[in-house]
């Protein structure tokens, strides 16, 4: 899934450049390269699709030079998580109807991959195996405010292939802080890592069960999938299909979802805090990104350069995000980072830098 417009990482990204197409992290290659490749351990390329947002459509091109064209699945409309996984749902039942499947955020960050290949790996011999639906659960390291939260049923695990994994008794959506340190304190509950395992068949049952208004138009698509009626067909699709996440469309109300218990690091990256909390520090607990930064009395900031040789000074700061780019710049404490209000604001009234 490589559709998301990444507002949260303002002024570096951009409508124009999301998240899931930069190297935030400095390493020479996009979010979504990074995804790509760590699949292609155990998944051919032949057998990827990117879901995007048609405007996306050359830039996945761009970056992802060797997928086939077909595999580039591109959504006129933004329609949130349920209509983006009916649309490869019933794309791919054309062709392969007994497919096992991974559905993936292009831009969240994987530390181990070894870990992550081998999670994956038992988590899709499950679900070829039984009928149902599956997520990885990472486990909490603190009160986390911005992740999604699953309750496991401990005392019915099961072990597959050293995996630990357990049925699901509820999920909880962003919880504010006391909640969240509760639910840490109980044992039961992993972060919601928003990747899935599962048999077409599967997730086509629950579609079909609890939002029959997003499944059935893109099954009624079958017969013009991979066809030259195929995009006029999805375009009408997506005027008409109500905008609905997977989470509160299916997986809330199944009962038949499993947890995997991943052993891997792993950040949804969803904030500037969050990279702040992903950089390596300096004795001062500073990040900086860019070779000519220059602290003076700064404490636990983060200083962003995307012109890595420009001289940035920064002085008498303590816990702030600072962000440079060629046109904007972003200077805000990190605790008060409330970034959707923000980013609306800019939006309506500098629409030219957004």
């Amino acid at each position: 899934m490589a559709g998301g417009i990444g507002s949260r990482f303002w002024p570096l990204s951009r409508n124009s450049m999301p998240k899931q197409f930069l190297d935030i992290l400095g390493i020479g290659k996009s979010f979504l390269q990074l995804t790509c490749e760590r699949f292609l351990h155990i998944i051919p390329k032949e057998r990827i699709l990117v879901v995007t947002s048609e405007q996306y459509k050359d830039l996945v091109k761009h970056q992802l030079p060797d997928l086939p064209e077909g595999n580039i699945l591109a959504e006129p409309y933004r329609r949130n998580t349920a209509p983006c996984i009916a649309y490869a749902t019933y794309k791919l039942m054309k062709t392969d109807p007994k497919a096992t499947v991974v559905v993936a955020p292009s831009d969240h960050l994987i530390v181990g991959d070894e870990a992550f290949l081998s999670t994956i790996r038992s988590a899709l011999q499950f679900a070829s195996q039984k009928d149902v639906l599956i997520t990885l659960g990472i486990k909490p390291s603190r009160p986390e405010t911005g992740y999604g939260y699953i309750q496991a049923v401990k005392q019915e695990g099961v072990t597959v292939q050293d995996h630990l994994a357990y049925p699901v008794k509820t999920f909880t959506e962003k919880p504010d802080a006391t909640l969240a340190g509760i639910l840490i304190e109980s044992g039961e509950f992993y972060w919601n890592s928003g990747i899935f395992v599962w048999s077409l068949a599967s997730i086509a049952k629950q579609l079909e069960r609890w939002i029959p208004e997003v499944s059935q138009p893109f099954r009624n698509g079958l017969s013009l999938y991979n066809t030259q009626h195929e995009e006029k067909f999805i375009r009408k699709t997506y005027e008409e299909i109500r905008n609905v996440s997977i989470d509160y469309g299916v997986m809330e109300k199944a009962k038949n979802t499993y947890v995997f218990d991943a052993t891997f690091g792993w950040s949804d990256l969803g904030s500037w805090e969050s990279i702040y909390m992903h950089y390596p520090k300096d004795a001062k607990n500073n990040a900086t990104s860019g070779s000519r930064v220059h602290l003076d009395n700064v404490t636990g900031t983060l200083v962003y350069a995307s012109e890595k040789e420009k001289l940035i000074v920064v002085k008498d700061l303590e816990n702030y995000i600072v962000v440079d780019t060629p046109d904007a710049l972003l200077i805000c404490p990190r605790d008060n980072l409330q970034f959707r209000q923000l980013f609306n604001d800019i939006a309506h009234n500098h629409e030219e830098f957004v």
